[in-house]
């Protein structure tokens, strides 16, 4: 039995309408019209080359999203969205053999609104003839080293979504398109894979893997995204431009180029026909010796162009007359217009094998010393803010399904989820979470992602009223992290509401500001909870000073029930003993609960040791600040400084901080803190909570001074006993795990200019150092850049704060200031440090990381809560296993759901979890009746078992052939290893 087969309940009972085939009240289309059917014949024996015609528009960079649609700020850039598609449609319409690429959905979807009836119809008929493509068709073009898988996902479904619904199959991409990202991540190509791509296609690499491949043909490739889906599931055909994404030398016609236009009149001066045929040819031929077909791609288009297009498709017109003519002389060049997709269908017909690539493509450069590792950290307040938003999104996609149709429209008005799902597909942009846009550009993201969660608040407060019972209004403090809750801070008594977005319970601490110094705090059932008042520390006050808030924090540790909440009642007590802890100047020899001993070393104030106590295993541990100095590019061969894309120090040793930390203690029963200042902008928290099995340092970093004219580069280093042999492990996009090694890269012998930026990755979520007995894994609580310079050792870049523009375009230093900050910017964060044996340290360090990615959302009620009030609810029967992650509950349509479980374990590197589990789903919801089932691709636009790829050979293997797994029944689901399923689920209220 098929798995089509087994949800046949789910093929009766779903209403479909158009979201998976043809829009409602549309007409049916030609399925053959579209597609790899609408492709230009080429010419055996010949030299096809495939002219694409494209625009690359930036979802934001230098002007902000919507300045960039309208066309305003042309003093900035000039570059207008609204026009380049206005141009577009028109000129395809003038000539049937015309081709159009589109990639960006957040603006043709802002586009097509505006179009009339007439015109959005004219529009389906170009998609439906194969005249005007869509590929890659997210709602941007993401960024690739700072973005969680998470969010990808959900900014391609959200772009994928519109395209399927509006234009049907025909409007469905079929080749991924990464032009412009600084180098690309393993999970991104194991997730188009999942989405059904046949291809995928970017323009930059390092230039030394460039120059290999090309020497060697190994421009095009399958990659091999995952070391535990089964091949081909996360295989991706994978093919390098010859251009970047522009067009050769010379053959730019657009507004914005000044390339010579094809005279064609030899009754006129500068008749230029034989000369441009003839370089056009050199161009071709040249470009030919590098791939292994008869087959080249050139890509016609670059950043905004095709705003008149007339000029390009006028002289592309006649490029090709005029090389064709010459196959009637015993040319053997073929030219023809072209997209992707059907480029990619003739290198599948030339039935060859491919070289097999395993790794990624990071860290990038373009010369020599000019290494794109800067932006892993730069704006990490950004970076920070992004991935909280993330968070805020799942819990507001979850609460909209539990709380039912009374979350849209409540006691608090009208809410929707859409706005902040929109405002985070713009912040996956490649210039957006990567911290690569200019200053104001940077705030309309902030602002955007800002105005989202605001949306998402009014529907949070409806849909718990809905669950609890109460319609108290509701207030969110999203200033904690410099301990600002207004509510708080003036209440006698209060409530505050924890909700849980993971589907397993979770242990978490809050820190609230107060003005008491002694307090009751009583859990849903009316237990007693262990609390203590803390002043708050040194780098709080100076963060907040002038602004008059309370100098304590209340802090305690909530139990929050798996997808759902639980409600806590604080109230102040009069009159009785403070019990405020007072900190004690120095640092303890050690601090440690029952799972972890820390060690400080008396002299320095630094950590000197880290110990589990549960494994018996200890090592040597130090951590301290540094900072290199970023080259201004003046004195210098290759005249590049650090900017906001590039990391250049002027030395390979950084500057310490301060040798020494002055420290005081508090160690109270939740939680013992060491504060160490290093600098009047650089301090630290090391935080160890009674019941945790991770170590928490709270760094708070800046303004960093810049008054001796020197750029800084912040780091932390972790230096340890453990034996790394050069080597340490990242995360790629927040699942599977790569290994990296000192001034090595697996593909190509490297000959390392920069040992610095040269041996720096992507951090996403976590990174660890091992060796046979020890594993040190942090984990983040935002993309940042790393690596291991040393043996034993982990730095982090933590704060970039520059003086010069390293020339790739964005224009300014990157140099944040504000009202709130006129000396610079002061970032906080944190890092979980967990000391476990190697076999097991995935058991702690996955579930960690999915905690610190969706953290639990706060809500606060003054006084007391209704009194009938339902204090605690779980959307679940059950917490589903440790293996299982539930990564998507949003709601679809009226009746249905999507639903996304996901195995966030790899294959093999746990004992007790890297197996399959089984997951009931009709079993799986508190207050969910499960009445259909069917499953989808991992971007939710194709039924599961209609997806059909294109199959490749990989060099000195047999081609592999995708296992099919069968499932116990209609209704369990079994994920193995680093698998995501996804699902639209119907459902009915119990």
């Amino acid at each position: 039995m098929t798995a089509r087969c087994q949800h046949v309940v789910a093929a009766l009972l779903l209403t479909l309408g158009g979201v998976l085939s043809f829009p409602v009240g549309s007409e049916k289309r030609d399925p053959v019209s579209c597609g790899y059917q609408s492709c230009h014949p080429t010419k055996p024996g010949m030299l096809n080359v495939h002219l694409v015609p494209h625009t690359h528009d930036d979802v934001g960079w230098l002007k902000t999203v919507d300045q960039y649609f309208y066309g305003d700020r042309n003093d900035i850039q000039h570059a207008g969205v609204q026009y380049i598609l206005d141009s577009v449609v028109d000129q395809l319409l003038k000539n049937p053999d015309r081709r159009f690429i589109y990639v960006e959905t957040a603006f043709f979807y802002r586009w097509w609104k505006q179009q009339s009836a007439s015109m959005q119809q004219t529009v389906k008929q170009l998609v439906n003839e194969g005249r005007l493509e869509f590929v890659n068709g997210g709602w941007c073009m993401s960024d690739e080293a700072a973005s969680h898988y998470s969010a990808v996902i959900d900014q391609m479904t959200l772009g994928l979504r519109f395209l399927n619904e509006t234009f049907g199959a025909c409007g469905r991409p079929r080749v991924a398109w990464h032009i412009d990202p600084f180098g690309h991540a393993r999970e991104h190509a194991s997730l188009f894979s999942q989405m059904g791509y046949d291809g995928f296609f970017f323009g930059r690499l390092d230039y030394q893997d460039r120059d290999s491949r090309r020497s060697k043909k190994e421009q095009e490739l399958l990659w091999r995204a995952s070391d535990s889906l089964p091949a081909p599931m996360a295989d991706l055909f994978t093919g390098i431009l010859p251009n970047g994404y522009n067009p050769p030398t010379g053959f730019c016609w657009d507004q914005l180029c000044n390339d010579a236009p094809i005279r064609d009149d030899p009754d006129l001066e500068d008749y230029n026909v034989d000369d441009v045929v003839q370089r056009f040819l050199q161009a071709a031929n040249n470009q030919a010796e590098m791939y292994k077909t008869n087959h080249i791609i050139m890509t016609m288009g670059s950043d905004f162009q095709y705003e008149n297009a007339n000029l390009w498709y006028k002289n592309l017109d006649k490029l090709i007359l005029y090389v064709n003519a010459q196959q009637a002389k015993g040319g053997k060049v073929n030219v023809l217009y072209s997209t992707p997709s059907c480029y990619l269908q003739e290198l599948h017909r030339a039935n060859l094998t491919w070289p097999l690539k395993t790794d990624d493509f990071f860290p990038y450069a373009d010369d020599a010393h000019n290494f794109w590792t800067g932006y892993f950290t730069s704006r990490p307040a950004l970076k920070r803010y992004e991935r909280i938003s993330n968070s805020n999104l799942q819990t507001c996609n979850q609460l909209e399904v539990l709380g039912g149709a009374a979350s849209r429209k409540g006691p608090f008005g009208e809410g929707d989820s859409q706005t902040l799902r929109k405002a985070m597909g713009v912040a996956q942009h490649h210039d957006a979470v990567s911290g690569t846009a200019k200053q104001h550009v940077t705030n309309d993201y902030a602002r955007k992602l800002a105005n989202g969660w605001q949306h998402c608040q009014v529907l949070v407060s409806n849909s718990l009223a809905s669950l609890s019972g109460s319609s108290a209004p509701r207030v969110y403090c999203d200033l904690l992290n410099v301990s600002v809750c207004s509510l708080t801070e003036s209440s006698k008594k209060f409530s505050v509401t924890v909700y849980n977005p993971l589907a397993r319970p979770v242990t978490w601490p809050i820190r609230l500001p107060v003005y008491g110094s002694s307090y009751l705090i009583k859990d849903a059932k009316g237990n007693s909870v262990d609390s203590q008042v803390l002043p708050v520390s040194k780098a709080t006050r100076e963060v907040r000073r002038s602004r008059g808030h309370t100098a304590n924090e209340l802090v305690f540790q909530v139990q929050a029930p798996p997808l759902g909440y639980t409600t806590y009642s604080v109230s102040m007590l009069q009159g009785g003993a403070s019990s405020a802890a007072s900190p004690k100047r120095g640092a303890p020899t050690s601090i440690q609960n029952k799972f972890l001993q820390v060690t400080f070393d008396p002299d320095t104030g630094l950590i000197s040791g880290l110990s589990n106590l549960e494994t018996k295993q200890s090592i040597k541990l130090t951590q301290n600040f540094y900072w290199y100095n970023a080259s201004d590019g003046k004195n210098s061969e290759s005249r590049q400084p650090s900017g906001a894309y590039i990391f250049r120090p002027n030395s390979t040793v950084p500057f310490v901080i301060s040798r020494v930390a002055k420290t005081e203690t508090v160690q109270t029963s939740v939680v013992q803190e060491v504060r160490q200042w290093f600098a009047p902008w650089v301090s630290q928290v090391v935080r160890l909570y009674a019941d945790s099995r991770a170590l928490e340092l709270e760094w708070t970093v800046g303004p960093l001074p810049v008054s001796d004219g020197l750029g800084k580069e912040v780091i932390t280093r972790l230096d340890s006993s453990i034996k790394t042999n050069e080597m340490f492990y990242t995360d790629s996009n927040g699942r599977e795990i790569l290994q990296r090694r000192k001034d090595f890269r697996p593909t190509w012998q490297l000959k390392q200019s920069e040992p610095i930026a040269g041996n720096y990755y992507p951090i996403n979520s976590r990174a660890f150092i091992k060796d046979d007995v020890d594993q040190l894994t942090v984990v983040t609580d935002r993309s940042q850049g790393g690596g291991s310079i040393q043996n034993g050792s982990l730095e982090i870049m933590l704060h970039r704060r520059l003086l010069y523009d390293d020339n790739r375009g964005v224009g300014e230093p990157l140099n944040e200031v504000s009202d709130i900050f006129p000396e610079g910017l002061v970032v906080r964060g944190r890092f979980l440090l967990s000391l476990d044996r190697p076999a097991s340290a995935a058991d702690i360090y996955r579930p960690l990381g999915q905690e610190e990615v969706l953290q639990p959302v706060l809500s606060f009620t003054d006084g007391d809560l209704d009194a009938n009030a339902r204090l605690e609810f779980s959307g679940l029967q059950a917490a589903l296993p440790p293996a299982v992650h539930l990564l998507t509950l949003s709601q679809w349509d009226a009746d249905s759901v999507l639903l996304r479980l996901e195995h966030q374990f790899q294959i093999s590197e746990s004992k007790l979890n890297s197996q399959p589990v089984t997951v009931n789903l009709q079993k799986l919801f508190s207050t969910l009746n499960v009445l259909g089932v069917s499953e989808l691709n991992l971007s939710a636009n194709q039924w599961k078992d209609e997806v059909r790829r294109l199959s490749w050979t990989p060099e000195n293997e047999e081609k592999p052939y995708l296992k099919t797994f069968q499932d116990p029944s209609a209704w369990e689901v079994t994920l193995r290893p680093m698998e995501i399923r996804t699902f639209l689920v119907r459902v009915s209220f119990k």
